[in-house]
């Protein structure tokens, strides 16, 4: 039984194996506005807070990185000052227009492929990101599977996510925010419907999210130790989690990740 992020969203597509297709469909499409709807969505904080996040987890000159579901390659691009050179990040993602918008300001090697099949040798990353994506992959365990899989021993595994807050005034707020004024914000700025369609979907996907402590729980699982969260502002997330000096024993319960 796979334990997904969310349950299917029927008003997008109707089966679960409709989800990927949709999700990079929408992301094709909007991919050319894809930086406009983030800087609206964070209010303008979020290069500063994928910057301070990284240095936090760690990330130095010497390492190297995969940035999962890179997107136009917002956590890639914060992440360059702190390394040796573009060769040390690279870039995935399951979307060829979104990989398109990110060769525009990126040195860094991009490669198309998803989450849930990291198309790597294992033990090669000393880290591993992935910005506001966890939501749109088909599956948590095959993807922390994989996760772990391709990091060194002892590397380290940072997710950013929004949370729904748990106040209902928080929730209440977040989701006028999300779905009712950036959506509207964008469609005058850009006129994309597919971008504001994006944007609605982003909401959705929060206020259906499996809650963190799954998601702890399945990074626990699937092997990784030192697993964290932080919140800040009551709504944005980090998960820290590493990848023993040892490979523990795989659980019985959990499937072995896709080739």
């Amino acid at each position: 039984m796979a334990t997904e992020p969310h349950p299917v969203l029927r008003s997008y597509y109707r089966r679960d194996d409709e989800r990927q297709s949709f999700v990079t469909t929408l992301f094709d499409t909007a991919a050319r506005h894809y930086d406009r709807v983030c800087a609206l969505g964070s209010l303008g904080s979020g290069r500063w807070h994928r910057e301070n996040v990284l240095r936090r987890a760690g990330l130095r000159a010497g390492m190297r990185l995969l940035d999962v579901a890179t997107g136009t390659g917002l956590v890639a691009r914060s992440a360059m000052p702190m390394v040796a050179g573009p060769a040390d990040v690279i870039g995935l993602d399951p979307s060829a227009g979104m990989l398109r918008e990110a060769r525009k300001t990126l040195m860094s090697p991009l490669v198309q492929g998803r989450a849930e099949a990291l198309p790597f040798a294992a033990d090669r990353f000393d880290m591993l990101t992935m910005g506001y994506a966890l939501r749109h992959v088909t599956d948590l365990e095959v993807t922390f599977g994989e996760c772990l899989r391709v990091l060194k021993p002892g590397g380290r595994l940072l997710i950013l996510e929004v949370s729904r807050p748990r106040s209902r005034l928080g929730r209440q707020l977040l989701r006028l925010y999300i779905q009712r004024i950036v959506p509207a914000i964008t469609h005058l700025t850009t006129g994309s419907g597919e971008a504001a369609l994006l944007v609605r979907y982003y909401w959705d996907t929060i206020a259906e999210c499996v809650p963190p402590e799954t998601i702890v729980d399945v990074l626990e699982r699937s092997g990784f130790v030192e697993v964290g969260r932080h919140v800040a502002a009551g709504m944005v997330t980090e998960y820290l989690a590493t990848k023993p000096l040892e490979s523990p024993r795989r659980p019985a319960n959990l499937r072995a990740p896709r080739a």
